[in-house]
């Protein structure tokens, strides 16, 4: 922020005279294998061009035909975000014409989208905010358009059709986020519910889940909204929050200086660090919207609604107060555990094997950072036979908790069940691991170890109690770490004491 200021020689004190105001536009992937109006695959990273057909790239003759799947996974979205679901929504043409768009339009719906109202409730410094849904509707996405990367990139752009006709879920906010940091929690909570739920993968870095944002600034007080600017190719949360601080100092700056902001799309320069012009803004009637002959109604049934509230998962701020109601669990852990579904169940399935809440929770941090993404080894929960099953986690837990061996060297037992798939009794048995609790042997090391080091037993009468430390770290390197460390603290304490 302090960075874009001196470029936009904005001052703080300018800046808190003014409130932003922002809305976001969320495009998701529904989680079919089938496109939206035909049965071509929505499967990532094929081969350019080769999940097609006459009826995703438009050709004369060739009918849409729904899916069912994607109405499900809209509705399941709709329940998520507490929106109202109409019983009659309707496909529209929007029409314009760029070349990643074969029928010269993309299908989507306008006057009746699947579902309005709603809300989501976001975390942000220690308090909750609802953030209301404006709209949520179905549309087919557009192909994709690749500038770079070819021999002649320089004078060409090529075009990838597979994309093109994979069903999408637009959730349009309401204009009730007023900073950055409500902006990124807005979708990083909206992303949670809709991998919870099983409706999207949102994977951003392969176009899952895309965002634009509608930004505007007013005079603090104000009432009325400023001139609204859209901004374009906000691919990942932290784009987003430039894209958003870039652009609220860029129209304070312009307003500062006498002139008006335009009404206009921008995109975010990633390279640049700004947002730069694009176009300038659509408005509806710019797209002639009109039914899609092609297309009936869609007709949603109570009775569908119903199957499909039936079958909701645990949304996760239902979640994370169960947790901390249940497993006596800190909030903060809970929010750690609860980050995604699968660590979640994961958590619930180790504690469901027998091992304390608490301390599961605490060992949860250590297990989720031992690859280097959760999902490389957590895998499905209900696989018994993997390196990390839970009835193997949940028992090197509770031999920890049995002091039968220490934290310290359960983490490397831990590392050697990941890398090798034997037990925990397996390594700690092969490898001399027990933890030593024989008050008589650890005595005679820490007596030892108090005998060859006076001059910090001087240290630590004359009040240095650091110096307790060192004596410590000696003890449990004798021991290779296997000493139970409560038993060596009041051992050393009364050996110093006595020296």
């Amino acid at each position: 922020m302090a960075r874009i200021a001196q470029e936009m020689r904005v001052s703080p004190e300018v800046m808190a005279r003014y409130e932003p105001v922002i809305g976001l536009e969320v495009h998701a992937q529904l989680k079919t294998q089938t496109k939206a109006f035909c049965g071509c695959s929505t499967r990532f990273g094929d081969a350019p061009n080769k999940n097609t057909c006459p009826v995703c790239l438009g050709l004369p003759g060739a009918l849409p035909v729904l899916n069912r799947k994607a109405v499900e996974l809209a509705v399941r979205a709709s329940l998520a975000l507490q929106a109202q679901i109409h019983e009659r929504s309707r496909f529209a043409r929007k029409n314009y014409f760029y070349p990643d768009l074969p029928k010269g339009y993309q299908i989507s719906m306008y006057e009746l989208p699947l579902a309005t109202g709603g809300a989501l409730e976001i975390e942000i410094e220690g308090r909750t905010k609802k953030i209301g849904i404006t709209r949520l509707h179905m549309e087919e996405d557009a192909a994709k358009n690749l500038h770079e990367g070819f021999p002649d990139s320089d004078k060409w752009s090529y075009i990838d059709f597979n994309r093109g006709g994979v069903p999408l879920v637009e959730i349009v906010s309401e204009p009730d986020i007023r900073t950055p940091s409500e902006a990124y929690q807005y979708l990083n909570t909206l992303k949670q519910v809709l991998e919870y739920t099983d409706v999207s993968d949102c994977n951003m870095e392969e176009g899952s889940l895309r965002c634009d944002a509608n930004v505007s600034v007013r005079p603090r007080g104000e009432t009325k909204f400023g001139t609204k600017v859209e901004v374009k190719n906000l691919n990942s949360f932290r784009y987003l929050s430039h894209a958003l601080e870039f652009e609220i100092e860029r129209q304070i700056g312009v307003l500062e200086a006498g002139g008006n902001v335009t009404q206009e799309t921008r995109l975010w320069n990633v390279a640049g660090g700004r947002t730069e012009s694009m176009r300038s803004k659509e408005f509806a009637h710019d797209y002639r919207y009109f039914p899609d002959p092609d297309l009936l109604p869609v007709k949603v049934t109570e009775s569908l609604i119903s199957k499909v509230r039936g079958a909701m998962p645990e949304l996760p701020a239902a979640k994370r107060a169960r947790f901390v109601e249940v497993y006596g669990i800190a909030t903060y852990d809970a929010g750690v555990l609860t980050e995604t579904r699968n660590l979640a169940d994961y958590y619930e399935a180790v504690v469901g094997a027998g091992a304390e809440p608490k301390l599961t929770a605490s060992w949860m941090q250590r297990i989720s950072h031992l690859a280097e993404t959760t999902a490389n080894f957590l895998g499905d929960v209900s696989d018994k036979h993997g390196p990390l099953a839970a009835e193997k986690v949940a028992r090197l837990i509770q031999l920890v908790a049995e002091s039968k061996i220490t934290a310290a060297n359960a983490r490397d037992v831990l590392k050697k069940m990941f890398e090798t798939g034997k037990s925990a009794e397996e390594i700690i048995a092969s490898e001399g691991l027990a933890q030593i609790s024989d008050a008589g042997a650890i005595e005679t090391i820490a007596r030892r170890v108090v005998a060859k080091s006076p001059e910090n037993v001087a240290k630590y009468k004359s009040g240095s109690d650091g110096v307790f430390k060192f004596f410590v770290g000696q003890v449990m390197k004798e021991t290779r770490g296997q000493a139970n460390p409560q038993i060596v603290n009041e051992i050393l304490k009364r050996v110093l004491a006595e020296a």
